[in-house]
């Protein structure tokens, strides 16, 4: 197998979930790759634009051994996203079912658009939009970055919950105040291909990365 791990929103490959989880399959011999997706410019970040970024990383090669490539396609792919990358794993599952063999979303951030709209006031929202822009934090370069109001026109073409049919495990924290654990926990509860595992955490999850690996190599028979 392979995987493909999508960092969360005004996050980074760099990021201490993505890090980790690149070294523990590095040491199981799995092929692990974690995209950049907004590619450098956080100012025009999409959905659609990071969709086809994670097209691009399900469908390139990659090296098998030193001497030779194989084409990725065929071999079981497993997406792994975290919170927004977790979503865009979902989305892309449900579009392409046959690419993706299987799913781990941490703390995915379904149902992410209406609760951006709910934090903000009527006047915080049109004002961005007048401006043409928003200012966000980015954990990934720790500092202020504009983030376009297309981002959002952009987000509200897709569902708030993908629907996709492959075995997935989600792992979420229980005291979760970003990504409410219910929501996770209802979608676990409709759809029978998909375990849930709540953890005694917040949204990072980066107090529980030993808890996560134990599940993760669980779920993809890793020894």
């Amino acid at each position: 197998m392979r995987v493909v791990y999508l960092h969360g929103f005004a996050s980074s490959p760099q990021s201490t979930k993505a890090q980790f989880f690149a070294g523990k399959f590095a040491q199981a011999g799995v092929p692990f790759e974690a995209p950049e997706l907004d590619q450098g410019n956080f100012e025009k970040l999409t959905i659609s634009g990071q969709m086809q970024v994670v097209q691009k990383a399900v469908t390139c090669q990659v090296k098998r051994a030193a001497h030779a490539k194989k084409a990725a396609e065929g071999e079981p792919l497993v997406l792994m996203g975290s919170s927004l990358g977790g979503y865009l794993a979902a989305l892309y599952a449900d579009r392409h079912p046959k690419s993706v063999d299987r799913l781990i979303l941490i703390a995915p951030a379904f149902q992410f658009l209406e609760r951006w709209k709910a934090r903000l006031s009527a006047p915080e929202i049109a004002e961005s939009k007048r401006r043409g822009w928003a200012p966000v934090y980015h954990y990934g370069t720790k500092t202020d970055q504009r983030l376009h109001y297309k981002f959002l026109e952009d987000a509200a073409q897709y569902e708030a919950i993908p629907d996709f049919h492959q075995r997935a495990l989600i792992l979420h924290g229980a005291e979760d105040p970003v990504v409410p654990c219910q929501v996770s926990y209802d979608y676990a509860l409709e759809h029978a291909h998909t375990r849930l595992a709540l953890f005694k955490s917040g949204h990072e999850l980066t107090d529980v990365l030993g808890d996560l690996w134990r599940e993760v190599a669980a779920f993809l028979e890793i020894a």
